[in-house]
């Protein structure tokens, strides 16, 4: 019955995110003839409207730490990466934050206001065989970011994780994150149970699944402190975070 439930929500569901990313797409393409901030309040709205999507399917929320940092400005935020859901929550609950965000450059094609946002966003499309490609793509971004004062997104497992398990923190990116983008503060975060949402493709989304975010308190740097030791110590935090949660979950 549990998996004829989850079939029953999941069809509204999956129809309903198809119809938003085309309707969304149309938005922010007529956006773009006026300028990057109406196309960024698009997407901010197509990400926050995602999250209501899947309240089809009962999933829900528990966000905390949002009272650790303004609901506006610039920021880098360094998370783990469990599912590509994890986009939409960054952008809808950080939407006068204008998170900008590391995509794979195959990314920036065929998909529905997903790729638009990611080539007109202001984001950084990177080539994973190119490090150097890559370093400069989110160096650039950074500095963007803190000159008009919105956020970036960066996830330095560099890939999702299949099961929830926090995998090991890469620095390259995250230190030219840093590097691009100085006078921004750090803002630690980590989510857990968006792996479930799109653990079989949206078919099907289980039904009630429970997504945990946290933001922990801002890093501020010194100009002798490790790029490296800045990304353990989010990285630290994060599995902190998610033993705590693991261990108090319901059997």
């Amino acid at each position: 019955m549990r998996r004829l439930r989850d079939w029953v929500f999941s069809l509204p569901t999956v129809a309903a995110f198809g119809i938003t990313l085309v309707v969304f797409d149309i938005a922010g393409r007529i956006a773009l003839l006026f300028n990057l901030r109406a196309f960024e309040w698009t997407m901010a709205w197509l990400q926050r409207t995602l999250l209501g999507v899947f309240r089809i399917s009962a999933v829900r929320f528990d966000v905390e730490g949002l009272d650790n940092f303004d609901a506006e400005g610039g920021y880098l935020f360094v998370s783990n990466h469990q599912s590509m859901y994890d986009i939409p929550i960054f952008g809808g609950i950080l939407v006068r934050n204008f998170p900008k965000y590391v995509a794979k450059k195959s990314l920036a094609k065929g998909i529905p206001s997903i790729s638009l946002n990611l080539r007109k966003g202001a984001n950084a499309l990177i080539d994973r065989d190119d490090r150097s490609q890559a370093i400069e793509a989110i160096t650039e971004m950074a500095s963007r970011c803190q000159e008009r004062n919105v956020a970036a997104v960066i996830f330095p497992e560099g890939t999702r994780s299949r099961d929830g398990s926090l995998g090991e923190y890469r620095v390259a990116g995250a230190a030219a994150l840093m590097d691009g983008a100085p006078d921004l503060l750090i803002i630690p975060t980590v989510i857990d149970g968006s792996w479930k949402v799109f653990a079989n493709n949206m078919l099907p989304v289980p039904f009630g699944t429970h997504v945990k975010v946290r933001f922990g308190e801002p890093i501020s740097r010194s100009e002798d402190e490790s790029p490296s030791d800045i990304v353990e110590d989010c990285r630290v935090w994060a599995n902190e975070t998610l033993s705590s949660w693991h261990e108090g979950a319901s059997p």
